[in-house]
């Protein structure tokens, strides 16, 4: 009896074991990665060290689907393992030039009928991307060749020692026209992860998370968690509220974005496969700030015969505001563009009946005539959202769309800038498509507003060129708050929303009063040399700054001191805007930490642009080690004045590239050009 009894237990132990027994492993080519795949009570969990310190604890996978639930009771099949090494261009990103080393694992689960998936993950130096690839199921002796997802378990659990930098998802049909969710939400910085969100939504990607440092341990860690790849055959996703110990898992979009049209749950053809959902780690915020995980694994989606410019712009919407939606006007920006040696210039909402299609051809062939190139404005318009402006009612037609594609062919018109979008569903990801192949097939570049964050569109699309899908600069213009908290918010974007996908910001003011004239309205707290830095530090591949015909000396106010109301921007701001390019072939982090400050560096051709700035409250000395630099080099400085703030041109001698000393003005910048 005993010996049975012995035998019992060890059997109930060999089972206990066998449930619980690790499926597989993978690490990073360097060796300081690790993500761990379990299958535990028939549940799949992964993990993920850097350096041996944990940045997420056992972490759900899984799904349920309109065929079967795909997350539980389910059991270990197989897997697979492969190196991959390729290169590919990216000619709108951080890098011009990637190169991807990363160790492949695919886990083969299966349920309790039998049916089989894969977990593909992808693990580089710092990254790891993962999703799920679906066969044909079987389905009643026939085979299933489609697939709704009814709800994704995958999760993100952290150690509990953590902070986080996330901004909240907003309700559906609120704001101004009910044009959100858009992305426009505020950051919290370094709060608890218990604290619920402002909404009680979650949070939007891309999500900053702080591994703080515990007793015994060296330093800190960093996880940056997003996706990417998300096309018409999937919705794009948030986080939710943490749930339990420092779980967030991923949630679909809510049911009344859109109005309450399409669907919540995404639905594909089989054979088929999820989004891509991507880990960034560091021991640093410098792989945060690096990371290409959001291009790596995409693929465009289709080929382009088109040659498209990138380049600068000027638009009058962001200072002089509707009135200045006529024909004198826009003359006027054009001229500017034309004077600043800028490729465009961007007309904004109702064109389409302030200057009106026939007009508008004159304009354009004017513009043509200067050199200058013209983007025009739509709303995405349809039946989710309130909005007047105009042109409406368009790039949601499929006819009228294409008809509308084809007259601006016809008169050059080389880009369109499409706003207020509906929500994450399903349906509107197919809208954002849908204008793109369209504007493809007619030659002009797509920036889109009001809407969700690029996830992979920049490889995947050849004609995309921006999103917004961030505070942008236009509460500067609407109010004192946000210009007070610019510094601070130029300080958070490129460790958090730039670092995934280019952010069309439309910065950069140069009135010292965010008003026409240079008069009245909201103060502009940042100094010149932070508005320049931002240039730099934001990335996007067509740039449109917030400057005015204004900034540009004129006969009455050519002798007029920049302090003075009216007063054109000072001579070296304009200098510097002229000459920076938009387009980067290398970008390397220096420095800093999110809403306090930020120094990147970015190489265009053979030039660098080294920036910073400064949120910190206080003036900020910084010594910083530039590897571009090299001892006796001969560099530009741009800065401010420490008395007066005003920008300076300075030569800065390179004497030890390890240590270069900077001191910044609060709310103040810096530039270095070698």
């Amino acid at each position: 009896m005993k010996m049975k009894t012995n035998l019992l237990f060890l059997s109930l132990l060999l089972t206990s074991a066998s449930l619980s027994a690790q499926v597989a492993s993978v690490s990073s080519p360097d060796g300081k990665l690790t993500l761990h795949v379990d299958v535990k009570d028939g549940k799949p969990v992964y993990e993920v060290k850097y350096e041996g310190r944990q940045m997420l604890d056992e972490s759900p996978l899984g799904f349920v689907a309109d065929n079967g639930d795909f997350s539980q009771n389910l059991s270990f099949d197989s897997k697979s393992e492969k190196y991959l090494e390729f290169d590919y261009e990216l000619s709108r990103s951080k890098f011009s030039q990637v190169h991807v080393s990363a160790n492949q694992l695919v886990v083969t689960l299966k349920n309790a009928r039998g049916h089989k998936y894969d977990v593909d993950f992808r693990v580089s130096n710092n990254d790891v991307a993962f999703r799920y690839v679906l066969p044909n199921f079987p389905n009643r002796n026939e085979k299933k060749f489609s697939i709704r997802i009814m709800k994704e378990m995958t999760g993100f659990d952290f150690p509990s020692q953590t902070t986080t930098f996330l901004t909240p998802q907003s309700d559906a049909m609120i704001g101004w026209k009910g044009t959100k969710p858009s992305y426009e939400e505020g950051y919290g910085y370094d709060e608890p992860m218990n604290k619920r969100s402002g909404y009680g939504h979650g949070y939007t990607f891309p999500a900053l998370f702080h591994v703080n440092a515990t007793a015994g341990e060296k330093q800190d860690g960093w996880v940056l968690i997003s996706e990417t790849g998300v096309d018409s055959y999937y919705c794009a996703s948030r986080l939710s509220d943490m749930q339990g110990n420092g779980l967030y898992t991923i949630e679909f979009p809510m049911a009344e974005e859109n109005n309450g049209n399409g669907t919540v749950e995404p639905a594909f053809a089989l054979p088929g496969a999820t989004p891509w959902r991507t880990i960034t780690v560091g021991s640093s915020l410098k792989p945060i700030v690096e990371t290409t995980i959001p291009w790596n694994y995409v693929t465009p989606r289709y080929e382009t015969a088109n040659n498209y410019q990138y380049g600068k712009g000027t638009w009058s919407w962001i200072v002089w505001q509707d009135n200045s939606i006529n024909y004198e006007d826009q003359v006027k920006y054009i001229k500017l563009s034309k004077d600043m040696g800028f490729k465009y210039v961007l007309i904004d909402n109702w064109w389409d009946t302030k200057i009106g299609k026939d007009k508008m051809t004159e304009l354009v062939k004017y513009a043509q005539s200067q050199g200058v190139d013209v983007f025009l404005w739509y709303s995405s318009s349809g039946w989710w959202n309130d909005i007047e402006q105009g042109p409406i009612n368009i790039m949601s037609d499929p006819i009228l769309r294409k008809q509308y594609m084809r007259w601006m062919k016809e008169i050059g018109v080389k880009g369109i800038k499409v706003d207020f979008f509906g929500g994450d569903k399903q349906e509107t990801m197919r809208h954002y498509e849908q204008i793109l192949s369209d504007a493809d097939d007619n030659n002009i570049m797509v920036i889109f507003h009001g809407c969700t964050i690029p996830r992979g569109w920049e490889r995947m699309y050849p004609n995309y060129v921006g999103s917004e899908a961030v505070l942008a600069s236009e509460n500067i213009y609407f109010g004192q708050g946000a210009a007070d908290k610019e510094a601070k918010d130029a300080a958070t974007h490129p460790f958090i929303r730039n670092a995934i996908g280019c952010m069309e910001f439309g910065g950069c003011f140069m009135n010292r009063h965010i008003q026409r004239g240079n008069k009245g309205g909201v103060t502009r707290k940042t100094s010149d040399c932070h508005e320049l830095a931002t240039c730099v530090l934001f990335q996007n591949p067509v740039q449109y700054f917030a400057i005015t015909p204004e900034n540009l000396p004129t006969e009455e106010t050519k002798n007029m001191k920049p302090t003075e109301e009216g007063a054109p921007a000072p001579a070296i701001s304009m200098d510097f805007l002229r000459e920076v390019p938009t387009t980067w072939d290398e970008t390397v982090f220096i420095d800093g930490y999110p809403g306090k400050y930020c120094v990147l560096a970015r190489r265009h051709g053979n030039t660098w642009y080294i920036a910073g700035n400064n949120a910190t409250g206080a003036p900020l000395k910084l010594t910083l080690n530039l590897p571009m630099l090299n001892k006796g080099d001969q560099a530009t400085l741009y800065s401010d004045n420490l008395k007066d703030r005003e920008p300076q041109k300075t030569t800065l001698k390179v004497s030890n590239p390890k240590a270069v000393t900077i001191t910044m003005v609060d709310q103040g910048g810096f530039i270095i050009v070698k």
